[in-house]
């Protein structure tokens, strides 16, 4: 594509002054080596988990081992970025020297650019060296950058670099058609909407657990840290009084530094069984301590009642509801979920979550749930609840397949 003269004006513009302080190469994360690199920008930080899960969604369905590189305006990371499989690095300043450095690194393989915040000259050296672009989650407020408009046709063209653009509400695609883009090239999809990938399951392990529970009714304390232990084991002694059978599956947030639940499990009494150590559950058994690691989608799927640990103690912030909703099961939580604040208001307003205050409360919440109608209510209500723009995710991970196939001679 030959540059528009606005684009070099920029581009003269941003050389003035002294280069901005890029990524030190001695510290920078390496690209991963033998595998896809999916670039996320997503600068509004409502809109960074709906991002992250569709580039999680497209390396799923890619079928190819994928990383995703998040770049935000923030100068430290933020929490939402702590997984394996994702590394973060500020968005590169507006300078030719800086955003060649960053592109050369990293040589995405597709970049998903959320709101809409554009950056002409990243955006122009992505699309000369190749990288597949689209823009999702596209914000009026966003498309109204003050600073550009001495450049009369840099937003246009640098618009135009985009292989789609899908528009987050009806004013943003107002707003683009303004700025000169063809109806063609806008999709209305609205915001996209947060979720999670389900985690695998074994099904005949899956089976199998389900007939050594038979009916007994079984609910679930997952990722819980060390200083709620004692509370949810007081609920479950409270919950037991009406539900004699009831079966506590308890999973700690650190698997491996399960002393804390082992103590106080010989403290309550209750009879336990502990997982990593080969213990299976009899008629008796009144709490599983599932201490180990990748089974968390089996528990998921046997316990139709989950409670969501580091939610009662603050600290921690809460933990991701979605993995459970997505596997079909009724959601409680405590009051401490600021890292997933708008996950669970979204799930709680659909009546598929319900927040507790305490050991009472959470003891009152598993009873009521413990009927087979009520927690499948609300397990249908968290289904419908993320099955909301499920459409226009399942588009656009089409078309980025597309792109990929296309860019690697598919």
């Amino acid at each position: 594509m030959k540059r528009p003269l606005s684009l070099k004006a920029y581009q003269a513009l941003s050389r003035r002054g002294p280069r901005p302080p890029s990524v030190d190469p001695a510290t920078r994360a390496p690209r991963p080596k033998d595998r896809r690199v999916f670039w996320v920008h997503a600068p509004d930080t409502s809109r960074r988990a709906a991002a992250l899960h569709l580039a999680g969604r497209i390396a799923l369905q890619s079928g190819e081992p994928a990383h995703v590189l998040l770049t935000t305006l923030e100068d430290t990371p933020p929490q939402l970025h702590k997984r394996p499989y994702i590394t973060w690095e500020p968005c590169p300043a507006e300078h030719p020297e800086t955003v060649a450095e960053f592109i050369d690194h990293w040589m995405p393989d597709l970049c998903l650019w959320s709101t809409g915040e554009l950056r002409p000259l990243l955006i122009a050296r992505a699309d000369e060296a190749g990288v597949p672009m689209i823009l999702v989650d596209a914000a009026e407020g966003a498309l109204s950058d003050r600073s550009l408009r001495p450049l009369l046709d840099l937003t246009r063209s640098t618009l135009d670099r985009f292989s789609a653009i899908y528009a987050g509400s009806a004013n943003a695609a107002r707003r683009l058609r303004r700025l000169g883009v063809a109806d063609d090239d806008i999709h209305l999809s609205g915001p996209l909407q947060d979720g999670a990938i389900p985690l695998r399951v074994n099904e005949a392990e899956l089976e199998e657990m389900s007939d050594v529970f038979g009916s007994r009714p079984v609910w679930l304390a997952a990722r819980l840290a060390a200083d709620e232990v004692c509370e949810v084991l007081e609920a479950h002694q409270r919950a037991l009084r009406t539900a004699h059978r009831l079966l506590l599956i308890l999973v700690p947030e650190d698997p491996e530094a399960p002393e804390p639940f082992i103590d106080a499990l010989q403290d309550s009494g209750l009879a336990y069984v502990q997982w990593s150590t080969g213990g299976w559950p009899d008629e008796q058994t009144e709490v599983i301590l599932a201490d180990t690691r990748g089974e968390m989608g089996l528990w998921y799927r046997l316990a139709p009642i989950t409670f969501v640990g580091g939610s009662l103690a603050s600290g921690t912030g809460g933990h991701d509801p979605y993995e459970a909703a997505t596997l079909g099961s009724a959601i409680i939580y405590g009051p401490h979920v600021r890292r997933h604040l708008a996950a669970y208001n979204r799930l709680a307003a659909a009546g598929a979550a319900r927040v507790v205050k305490d050991a009472s409360g959470l003891a009152a919440a598993v009873t009521w749930l413990i009927a087979p109608d009520v927690s499948a209510s609300m397990a249908h209500s968290a289904w419908e609840c993320l099955s909301e723009g499920a459409e226009v995710t399942d588009q656009v991970v089409d078309l980025a397949l597309d792109l990929l196939d296309h860019a690697g001679g598919g």
